[in-house]
This record gives structure tokens, sequence and C-alpha cells, in this order.
């Protein structure tokens, strides 16, 4: 019998008895002793320390509310995302201090960090979260300049003269 597809292959493995099944990953909460979730949000130069824990949806950012910190709606809804496709908008206090980078990239580190400290409070969550793509860091950040260039990519203006 010749194998031409992966369903072979499968199907010749299980007869053989040598396919394993994978076996699911448990995760435990992490809670520490006064009921709280931490985890670290990074974003282009940013970083977030978050703190959450059961309450009534107040979100403070460096010992100010959110609304005050991140003055731009958009920046107020990007930190919320995690929160909101979760369905627990409601449900959990946020405390965070975040410092680096600018407003951006200031909200996208708490909203990494939320992300990520539901996750650990409730691993439920962990695959809406993954499907939403909270979880993932952004890697981009800015090129460096380099020598003999402008900026990091934009040469001098050339003449031949």
């Amino acid at each position: 019998m010749s194998t031409t597809s992966l369903e072979d292959l499968k199907t010749i493995a299980a007869e053989a008895g040598i396919v394993a099944q994978p076996e699911e990953i448990v995760r435990e909460p992490k809670i520490d002793k006064y009921g709280r979730s931490y985890a670290t949000g990074k974003r282009k130069t940013a970083v977030a320390r978050v703190w959450i824990k059961p309450g009534h949806g107040r979100i403070m950012v460096n010992d100010k509310d959110h609304a005050e910190y991140f003055g731009r709606p958009v920046l107020q809804m990007i930190i919320k995302q995690p929160l909101v496709a979760a369905d627990r908008k409601d449900q959990f206090d946020v405390i965070c201090t975040v410092t680096g980078s600018g407003p951006s990239g200031q909200a996208g580190a708490v909203r990494h960090g939320i992300a990520r400290a539901l996750t650990y409070y409730e691993p439920g969550l962990r695959a809406v979260l993954k499907k939403g793509g909270f979880l993932t860091r952004d890697s981009r950040a800015v090129e460096r300049k380099k020598y003999g260039r402008k900026k990091a990519r934009r040469s001098f203006q050339f003449s031949k003269r």
C-alpha cells in the first residue's frame, strides 16, 4: 500500500498504535494573597505593570482615572478591548503603572497587560483573548538611525554635480 496523502499516513499510524493524543494543558489561576493577578504588558518601548482584582470596572493608570490619563477616546477604547471581548467589563478593577514610549505605545502596553492578567485570573478566557489577538506582543518598534543617512532609511539628497 502506497501512502499518497497525509490522511493515509495518519490512518497507518493509528492502526499501528503510534499516534499519541496530545494532552490538554490545564492552567491554574495565578492569584496572590490579596486576590489579584499580575501581568506585564509591553508595546514599542512602553512597559505596563497591571494588577486586576474583582470590582466594579474602575481602571486606574499611574494613580489617575484612565479617562484622565488617556485623553483621546481611541486610547480609552484600546485599553478596554480585552475586558469587552471577554465580557468582563464591569467585573474587574484594573490598577496599572506604565512608563516609556508615548500615549499610543502606553495604551497598547496596558491592553497587553490587562489581557495577560485576565488569563492568569481566569485561564478559561485564554481562547477568546488569543483569538482577538490581545495576548500577542506587538513587536513593532522604531528602526534605529544608520550612520551616513538622514534617518533609518532616508538618504541625503543626491546631486551629480
